[in-house]
Protein backbone atom coordinates (compact mmCIF):
# COMPACT_ATOMS: atom_id res chain seq x y z
CA UNK A 1 0.00 0.00 0.00
CA UNK A 2 2.85 2.46 0.46
CA UNK A 3 3.97 2.37 -3.38
CA UNK A 4 -0.02 3.16 -3.73
CA UNK A 5 0.21 5.87 -1.59
CA UNK A 6 3.53 7.42 -3.11
CA UNK A 7 1.95 6.84 -6.73
CA UNK A 8 -0.73 8.64 -5.72
CA UNK A 9 0.93 11.17 -4.11
CA UNK A 10 2.83 12.61 -6.97
CA UNK A 11 -0.49 12.89 -9.15
CA UNK A 12 -2.55 14.74 -6.84
CA UNK A 13 -5.62 16.61 -9.36
CA UNK A 14 -6.81 20.37 -8.80
CA UNK A 15 -8.98 19.10 -6.33
CA UNK A 16 -6.75 17.73 -4.25
CA UNK A 17 -4.65 20.21 -4.66
CA UNK A 18 -7.52 22.38 -2.96
CA UNK A 19 -7.70 20.70 -0.33
CA UNK A 20 -4.06 19.92 0.30
CA UNK A 21 -3.77 24.28 0.43
CA UNK A 22 -6.93 24.11 2.55
CA UNK A 23 -6.32 21.90 5.22
CA UNK A 24 -2.54 20.64 5.04
CA UNK A 25 0.36 21.68 7.50
CA UNK A 26 3.41 21.27 5.50
CA UNK A 27 6.20 22.12 8.15
CA UNK A 28 4.02 19.09 10.09
CA UNK A 29 3.21 16.58 7.17
CA UNK A 30 6.73 17.34 4.87
CA UNK A 31 9.04 17.63 7.08
CA UNK A 32 11.71 15.86 4.97
CA UNK A 33 12.74 16.30 1.00
CA UNK A 34 14.11 14.24 -1.52
CA UNK A 35 12.92 10.15 -0.90
CA UNK A 36 12.31 10.13 2.88
CA UNK A 37 9.42 12.90 2.08
CA UNK A 38 8.24 11.07 -0.37
CA UNK A 39 7.86 7.76 1.82
CA UNK A 40 6.87 9.45 4.86
CA UNK A 41 4.47 12.13 4.01
CA UNK A 42 1.65 10.61 1.62
CA UNK A 43 -0.39 8.89 4.51
CA UNK A 44 -0.02 12.33 6.49
CA UNK A 45 -3.12 13.73 5.34
CA UNK A 46 -6.68 14.99 7.10
CA UNK A 47 -6.65 14.61 10.50
CA UNK A 48 -2.75 13.87 10.41
CA UNK A 49 -2.26 17.43 11.07
CA UNK A 50 -4.40 17.80 14.36
CA UNK A 51 -2.88 14.91 15.64
CA UNK A 52 0.94 15.72 14.99
CA UNK A 53 0.06 19.52 16.23
CA UNK A 54 -1.15 18.51 19.25
CA UNK A 55 2.07 16.05 19.93
CA UNK A 56 4.29 19.18 19.14
CA UNK A 57 2.57 22.05 20.80
CA UNK A 58 -0.28 20.39 22.94
CA UNK A 59 -3.99 21.99 22.96
CA UNK A 60 -5.16 24.79 22.16
CA UNK A 61 -8.74 23.92 24.13
CA UNK A 62 -10.63 24.57 20.44
CA UNK A 63 -11.72 21.96 17.76
CA UNK A 64 -8.34 20.16 18.43
CA UNK A 65 -10.03 18.86 21.69
CA UNK A 66 -12.00 16.80 20.12
CA UNK A 67 -8.94 14.45 19.71
CA UNK A 68 -7.98 12.50 22.31
CA UNK A 69 -4.87 12.58 24.39
CA UNK A 70 -3.19 9.08 24.27
CA UNK A 71 -2.37 8.55 20.85
CA UNK A 72 -0.64 12.10 20.27
CA UNK A 73 0.32 11.50 23.91
CA UNK A 74 2.69 8.76 22.87
CA UNK A 75 3.84 10.07 20.02
CA UNK A 76 5.32 12.89 21.58
CA UNK A 77 6.42 10.22 24.55
CA UNK A 78 8.98 8.25 21.67
CA UNK A 79 11.04 10.84 20.37
CA UNK A 80 11.35 13.23 23.93
CA UNK A 81 12.93 15.33 24.82
CA UNK A 82 13.94 15.89 21.00
CA UNK A 83 10.34 16.32 19.37
CA UNK A 84 11.01 17.96 15.82
CA UNK A 85 8.40 17.70 13.23
CA UNK A 86 10.83 15.32 11.63
CA UNK A 87 10.87 12.93 14.75
CA UNK A 88 7.35 13.49 15.61
CA UNK A 89 6.29 12.31 11.92
CA UNK A 90 8.04 9.17 12.16
CA UNK A 91 7.20 8.69 15.64
CA UNK A 92 3.56 8.93 14.74
CA UNK A 93 3.87 5.76 11.84
CA UNK A 94 6.04 3.48 14.49
CA UNK A 95 2.86 4.24 17.24
CA UNK A 96 0.25 3.36 14.22
CA UNK A 97 1.95 0.53 12.73
CA UNK A 98 3.22 -1.17 16.38
CA UNK A 99 -0.16 -0.98 17.47
CA UNK A 100 -1.45 -2.49 14.60
CA UNK A 101 1.13 -5.63 14.76
CA UNK A 102 -0.39 -6.07 18.64
CA UNK A 103 -3.88 -5.60 17.83
CA UNK A 104 -3.49 -8.56 15.11
CA UNK A 105 -1.80 -10.64 17.21
CA UNK A 106 -4.10 -10.25 19.87
CA UNK A 107 -7.28 -10.56 17.64
CA UNK A 108 -5.97 -14.15 16.37
CA UNK A 109 -5.45 -15.11 20.07
CA UNK A 110 -8.46 -13.80 21.22
CA UNK A 111 -10.73 -15.00 18.20
CA UNK A 112 -8.46 -18.68 17.78
CA UNK A 113 -9.85 -19.06 22.02
CA UNK A 114 -13.32 -18.38 20.38
CA UNK A 115 -13.65 -20.27 16.95
CA UNK A 116 -10.60 -21.61 16.34
CA UNK A 117 -7.60 -21.00 14.71
CA UNK A 118 -8.80 -20.94 10.84
CA UNK A 119 -10.99 -18.15 11.90
CA UNK A 120 -8.87 -16.44 13.48
CA UNK A 121 -6.61 -16.36 10.75
CA UNK A 122 -9.24 -15.47 8.50
CA UNK A 123 -10.19 -12.43 10.61
CA UNK A 124 -6.63 -10.92 10.68
CA UNK A 125 -6.72 -11.28 6.71
CA UNK A 126 -10.34 -9.52 6.71
CA UNK A 127 -9.36 -6.96 8.85
CA UNK A 128 -5.83 -5.93 7.87
CA UNK A 129 -7.17 -5.71 3.48
CA UNK A 130 -10.78 -4.03 4.54
CA UNK A 131 -10.84 -0.77 2.46
CA UNK A 132 -10.53 1.55 5.58
CA UNK A 133 -7.57 -0.25 7.02
CA UNK A 134 -5.53 2.79 5.38
CA UNK A 135 -6.26 4.23 8.80
CA UNK A 136 -4.36 1.95 10.67
CA UNK A 137 -1.24 2.94 8.75
CA UNK A 138 -1.57 6.68 8.86
CA UNK A 139 -1.16 9.08 12.13
CA UNK A 140 -4.30 8.26 12.97
CA UNK A 141 -5.21 7.00 16.42
CA UNK A 142 -7.25 4.10 14.72
CA UNK A 143 -4.51 1.00 15.28
CA UNK A 144 -3.83 2.21 18.66
CA UNK A 145 -7.72 2.12 19.80
CA UNK A 146 -8.09 -1.35 18.32
CA UNK A 147 -5.03 -2.34 19.93
CA UNK A 148 -6.58 -1.49 23.57
CA UNK A 149 -10.39 -2.28 22.61
CA UNK A 150 -9.21 -6.15 21.31
CA UNK A 151 -6.74 -6.27 24.27
CA UNK A 152 -9.64 -5.36 27.00
CA UNK A 153 -11.97 -8.25 25.45
CA UNK A 154 -9.08 -10.79 25.50
CA UNK A 155 -8.17 -9.88 28.68
CA UNK A 156 -11.63 -10.49 30.06
CA UNK A 157 -12.19 -13.76 28.04
CA UNK A 158 -9.52 -14.63 30.15
CA UNK A 159 -11.09 -13.31 33.28
CA UNK A 160 -7.62 -10.77 33.73
CA UNK A 161 -9.75 -7.84 35.25
CA UNK A 162 -7.58 -5.68 36.09
CA UNK A 163 -6.00 -5.95 32.58
CA UNK A 164 -9.81 -5.35 31.16
CA UNK A 165 -10.16 -2.09 33.49
CA UNK A 166 -6.71 -0.71 32.56
CA UNK A 167 -7.12 -1.47 28.71
CA UNK A 168 -10.80 0.23 28.81
CA UNK A 169 -9.34 3.00 30.40
CA UNK A 170 -6.44 3.56 27.33
CA UNK A 171 -9.30 2.88 25.14
CA UNK A 172 -11.84 5.98 26.83
CA UNK A 173 -8.19 8.08 26.72
CA UNK A 174 -7.87 7.40 22.56
CA UNK A 175 -11.90 8.59 21.91
CA UNK A 176 -14.86 8.87 23.51
CA UNK A 177 -16.28 5.99 22.07
CA UNK A 178 -13.94 4.07 24.31
CA UNK A 179 -16.55 4.47 27.35
CA UNK A 180 -18.93 1.78 25.72
CA UNK A 181 -16.52 -0.92 26.12
CA UNK A 182 -18.05 -0.95 29.52
CA UNK A 183 -20.97 -2.54 27.87
CA UNK A 184 -19.41 -5.38 26.67
CA UNK A 185 -17.03 -6.15 29.22
CA UNK A 186 -19.80 -5.98 31.90
CA UNK A 187 -21.62 -8.62 29.98
CA UNK A 188 -18.56 -10.83 29.90
CA UNK A 189 -18.06 -10.07 33.77
CA UNK A 190 -21.92 -11.79 33.74
CA UNK A 191 -21.42 -14.60 31.94
CA UNK A 192 -18.08 -15.64 33.93
CA UNK A 193 -17.98 -18.64 36.22
CA UNK A 194 -17.55 -17.88 38.93
CA UNK A 195 -18.47 -14.15 38.82
CA UNK A 196 -16.70 -12.93 41.43
CA UNK A 197 -17.64 -8.87 42.93
CA UNK A 198 -14.01 -8.05 43.03
CA UNK A 199 -13.62 -8.51 39.53
CA UNK A 200 -16.14 -6.22 38.25
CA UNK A 201 -14.77 -3.76 40.46
CA UNK A 202 -11.53 -2.93 38.25
CA UNK A 203 -14.52 -2.06 35.61
CA UNK A 204 -14.61 1.09 37.30
CA UNK A 205 -11.37 1.80 35.74
CA UNK A 206 -12.88 2.25 32.02
CA UNK A 207 -14.02 5.81 32.52
CA UNK A 208 -10.96 7.35 33.86
CA UNK A 209 -9.32 7.82 30.55
CA UNK A 210 -12.13 10.22 29.26
CA UNK A 211 -11.75 11.61 33.25
CA UNK A 212 -8.56 12.45 33.09
CA UNK A 213 -8.71 14.12 29.85
CA UNK A 214 -11.55 16.64 31.11
CA UNK A 215 -9.64 17.06 34.82
CA UNK A 216 -6.55 17.92 31.92
CA UNK A 217 -8.89 20.45 30.40
CA UNK A 218 -10.67 21.89 32.90
CA UNK A 219 -7.08 22.91 34.74
CA UNK A 220 -5.83 24.08 31.84
CA UNK A 221 -8.04 25.80 29.85
CA UNK A 222 -11.25 26.06 32.34
CA UNK A 223 -13.48 23.90 30.24
CA UNK A 224 -14.05 19.96 31.49
CA UNK A 225 -16.06 19.17 28.32
CA UNK A 226 -14.44 21.21 26.04
CA UNK A 227 -14.06 18.24 23.99
CA UNK A 228 -18.01 18.01 23.58
CA UNK A 229 -18.50 21.26 22.63
CA UNK A 230 -15.66 21.09 20.12
CA UNK A 231 -18.38 18.35 18.48
CA UNK A 232 -20.08 21.99 16.80
CA UNK A 233 -17.06 22.68 14.98
CA UNK A 234 -17.12 19.13 13.42
CA UNK A 235 -20.82 19.61 12.93
CA UNK A 236 -22.35 16.75 14.58
CA UNK A 237 -24.53 16.95 17.75
CA UNK A 238 -27.40 14.53 19.13
CA UNK A 239 -30.44 14.16 16.20
CA UNK A 240 -31.93 10.97 18.20
CA UNK A 241 -30.76 7.60 18.78
CA UNK A 242 -30.05 6.18 15.39
CA UNK A 243 -31.63 8.98 13.74
CA UNK A 244 -28.41 8.93 11.44
CA UNK A 245 -29.35 5.22 9.57
CA UNK A 246 -32.79 7.63 7.89
CA UNK A 247 -30.48 11.17 7.41
CA UNK A 248 -28.06 8.35 5.91
CA UNK A 249 -30.13 6.65 3.82
CA UNK A 250 -32.05 9.77 2.63
CA UNK A 251 -28.46 11.45 1.62
CA UNK A 252 -28.07 8.34 -0.15
CA UNK A 253 -31.38 8.41 -2.47
CA UNK A 254 -30.07 12.32 -2.92
CA UNK A 255 -26.83 10.87 -4.13
CA UNK A 256 -28.25 8.46 -6.31
CA UNK A 257 -30.84 11.48 -8.24
CA UNK A 258 -27.96 13.44 -8.40
CA UNK A 259 -25.40 10.71 -10.21
CA UNK A 260 -28.42 9.48 -12.46
CA UNK A 261 -30.18 13.08 -13.63
CA UNK A 262 -28.32 15.57 -11.86
CA UNK A 263 -31.14 16.69 -9.50
CA UNK A 264 -29.62 18.99 -7.04
CA UNK A 265 -32.82 20.17 -5.32
CA UNK A 266 -32.97 19.83 -1.40
CA UNK A 267 -29.80 17.28 -1.31
CA UNK A 268 -27.32 16.79 1.82
CA UNK A 269 -24.49 17.34 -0.51
CA UNK A 270 -25.09 20.87 -1.09
CA UNK A 271 -24.43 21.78 2.22
CA UNK A 272 -21.50 20.09 1.86
CA UNK A 273 -20.29 21.89 -1.26
CA UNK A 274 -17.60 21.55 -3.62
CA UNK A 275 -18.54 18.82 -6.47
CA UNK A 276 -21.72 17.84 -6.12
CA UNK A 277 -20.89 14.47 -8.27
CA UNK A 278 -18.23 13.57 -5.85
CA UNK A 279 -20.36 14.13 -2.98
CA UNK A 280 -22.71 12.06 -3.99
CA UNK A 281 -20.59 8.86 -4.58
CA UNK A 282 -19.15 9.76 -0.94
CA UNK A 283 -23.06 9.50 0.30
CA UNK A 284 -23.58 6.42 -1.02
CA UNK A 285 -20.38 4.33 -0.52
CA UNK A 286 -20.79 5.31 2.91
CA UNK A 287 -24.03 3.82 3.13
CA UNK A 288 -23.20 0.83 1.52
CA UNK A 289 -20.62 1.01 4.32
CA UNK A 290 -23.69 1.10 7.12
CA UNK A 291 -25.67 -1.10 5.09
CA UNK A 292 -22.59 -4.09 5.97
CA UNK A 293 -22.31 -2.88 9.35
CA UNK A 294 -25.75 -3.07 10.20
CA UNK A 295 -25.98 -6.49 8.65
CA UNK A 296 -22.80 -7.84 10.58
CA UNK A 297 -23.79 -6.78 13.42
CA UNK A 298 -27.17 -9.01 13.28
CA UNK A 299 -24.72 -11.54 12.38
CA UNK A 300 -22.79 -10.95 15.73
CA UNK A 301 -25.48 -11.49 17.80
CA UNK A 302 -26.26 -14.53 16.25
CA UNK A 303 -23.26 -16.32 16.00
CA UNK A 304 -20.73 -14.43 18.61
CA UNK A 305 -21.18 -14.30 22.70
CA UNK A 306 -23.74 -11.31 22.97
CA UNK A 307 -21.15 -8.58 24.07
CA UNK A 308 -19.84 -8.59 21.00
CA UNK A 309 -22.75 -7.88 19.49
CA UNK A 310 -23.80 -5.22 22.22
CA UNK A 311 -20.52 -3.82 21.60
CA UNK A 312 -21.32 -3.49 18.20
CA UNK A 313 -24.60 -1.74 18.80
CA UNK A 314 -23.28 0.81 21.61
CA UNK A 315 -20.32 1.90 19.15
CA UNK A 316 -22.37 2.19 16.01
CA UNK A 317 -24.98 4.54 18.19
CA UNK A 318 -22.71 7.16 18.86
CA UNK A 319 -21.53 8.01 15.56
CA UNK A 320 -25.98 7.21 14.09
CA UNK A 321 -27.31 9.26 16.89
CA UNK A 322 -24.62 12.01 16.47
CA UNK A 323 -25.08 12.68 12.25
CA UNK A 324 -22.83 15.28 10.61
CA UNK A 325 -25.22 18.19 9.12
CA UNK A 326 -23.82 18.05 5.72
CA UNK A 327 -22.46 14.63 5.43
CA UNK A 328 -24.62 12.34 7.98
CA UNK A 329 -22.13 9.41 7.89
CA UNK A 330 -19.12 11.23 7.84
CA UNK A 331 -15.88 8.99 9.05
CA UNK A 332 -18.18 6.39 9.78
CA UNK A 333 -15.62 3.86 7.48
CA UNK A 334 -13.20 4.09 10.33
CA UNK A 335 -15.67 4.13 12.96
CA UNK A 336 -16.66 0.07 11.15
CA UNK A 337 -13.18 -0.53 10.84
CA UNK A 338 -12.28 -0.80 14.60
CA UNK A 339 -14.95 -3.04 15.85
CA UNK A 340 -13.20 -6.25 14.84
CA UNK A 341 -16.25 -8.61 16.11
CA UNK A 342 -17.65 -7.56 12.41
CA UNK A 343 -14.63 -9.08 10.94
CA UNK A 344 -15.07 -12.51 13.24
CA UNK A 345 -18.53 -12.86 12.19
CA UNK A 346 -17.26 -12.31 8.59
CA UNK A 347 -14.44 -14.59 8.86
CA UNK A 348 -16.81 -17.24 9.98
CA UNK A 349 -19.21 -16.65 7.36
CA UNK A 350 -16.67 -16.87 4.24
CA UNK A 351 -14.94 -19.93 5.98
CA UNK A 352 -17.79 -21.76 6.28
CA UNK A 353 -18.81 -21.19 2.37
CA UNK A 354 -14.98 -21.39 1.42
CA UNK A 355 -14.76 -17.81 -0.15
CA UNK A 356 -12.52 -15.83 2.20
CA UNK A 357 -9.97 -15.46 -0.66
CA UNK A 358 -12.60 -14.15 -2.42
CA UNK A 359 -13.49 -11.55 -0.03
CA UNK A 360 -10.09 -10.50 0.88
CA UNK A 361 -9.21 -10.13 -2.46
CA UNK A 362 -12.02 -8.16 -3.75
CA UNK A 363 -11.79 -5.80 -0.15
CA UNK A 364 -7.62 -5.54 -0.93
CA UNK A 365 -9.54 -3.69 -3.93
CA UNK A 366 -11.23 -1.60 -2.39
CA UNK A 367 -7.99 -1.08 -0.05
CA UNK A 368 -6.12 0.18 -2.82
CA UNK A 369 -8.94 2.61 -4.09
CA UNK A 370 -9.03 4.17 -0.28
CA UNK A 371 -5.48 4.56 -0.05
CA UNK A 372 -4.77 6.34 -3.51
CA UNK A 373 -7.84 8.52 -2.93
CA UNK A 374 -6.48 9.34 0.89
CA UNK A 375 -2.67 10.32 -0.33
CA UNK A 376 -4.05 12.27 -3.65
CA UNK A 377 -6.07 14.92 -0.90
CA UNK A 378 -9.45 13.15 -1.86
CA UNK A 379 -11.71 12.70 0.90
CA UNK A 380 -12.55 9.14 1.47
CA UNK A 381 -14.81 9.13 4.73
Amino acid sequence: MLAVAVGAASDIDASGRANEAKFDEPVRTHPFDGLAGDLLSPLARWDSTWFLGIAHEGYDGGADTAFFPLYPLLVRALVAPFASEGALLVSAYVVSLACFLGALVLLHRLVAFEAGRTVANASVWLIALFPAAVYFGAPYSESLFLLVSVGAFYAARREHWAWAGILAAAASATRSAGLVLLVPLFLLWLDSRPRRTEAVAWLALAPLGTAGYALYLGLEHGDALAFVDAQEAWFREFAGPFVGVWDGATAAWDGVRQLVDGSRENVYFDRAGGDPDVNARINVVLFAFLVFALAAMVGTFRRLPRAYGAYMLAALALPLSYPVDPQPLMSLPRFVAVLFPLFVWLALVCEERRRTAHVAAASAVGLTIFTASFASWEWIS
